[in-house]
């Protein structure tokens, strides 16, 4: 697979599960309603790999790595379902993943155990990001007015993000989940 990046030059990718329409748009218009004002170059997602910064050569391999990992592992349901805080250890506030969560764990090790694998800084808990290093009043809110969301879908794929220290987040590859047993991606980085 060929990427047309810069060569050999350092690129941040990020992987995650996309949240689709309608509640895509729902979460990223109520993030800009709290003030988080990237979320306009963020899509809304379940993240599988942090921005985690590479080279060029490294993320060809990764790509090639996604790949495998797609074609080994299942499509899943999701059930978004109320809110969670990372408070006090982290000023976040995030949609919960009320079903599906073994599934993205066992995705996330999949994908983390490539070629581009990491230490992570927390453990792994699969959410979806509202409200990030905000005033507390501005946490709050967002978790009393999202109390109730709910959204149900099916997480058929997965895409790989990148950006060039714009923190805008291109997709670069879509990858469709084929696989038929979950174990298949399990995997340790």
């Amino acid at each position: 697979m060929s990427v047309s990046l810069q060569p050999h030059g350092p690129v941040t990718v990020g992987v995650a599960l996309p949240v689709p329409e309608p509640w895509g748009s729902l979460v990223r218009e109520a993030r800009l309603g709290y003030g988080e004002d990237r979320a306009a170059h963020i899509p809304t997602h379940v993240t599988l790999l942090p921005p985690t910064e590479t080279t060029t050569d490294r993320l060809e391999d990764l790509l090639e790595h996604l790949g495998v990992v797609s074609r080994a592992s299942p499509s899943f349901d999701v059930v978004l379902r109320g809110t969670g805080t990372f408070r006090p250890v982290s000023d976040v506030v995030y949609i919960q993943v009320a079903q599906g969560v073994s599934s993205c764990e066992q995705l996330e090790r999949a994908v983390r155990a490539g070629p581009v694998c990491r230490t992570l800084e927390f453990p792994y808990h699969p959410h979806v990001t509202v409200v990030h290093d905000e005033p507390p009043e501005v946490l709050d809110r967002a978790f009393a007015e999202l109390a109730d969301f709910t959204a149900e879908f099916v997480a058929d794929e997965f895409v790989a993000y990148v950006h060039h220290g714009d923190e805008v987040w291109r997709p670069l590859v879509t990858y469709p989940l084929q696989g038929r047993d979950a174990q298949a991606t399990a995997g340790e980085c």
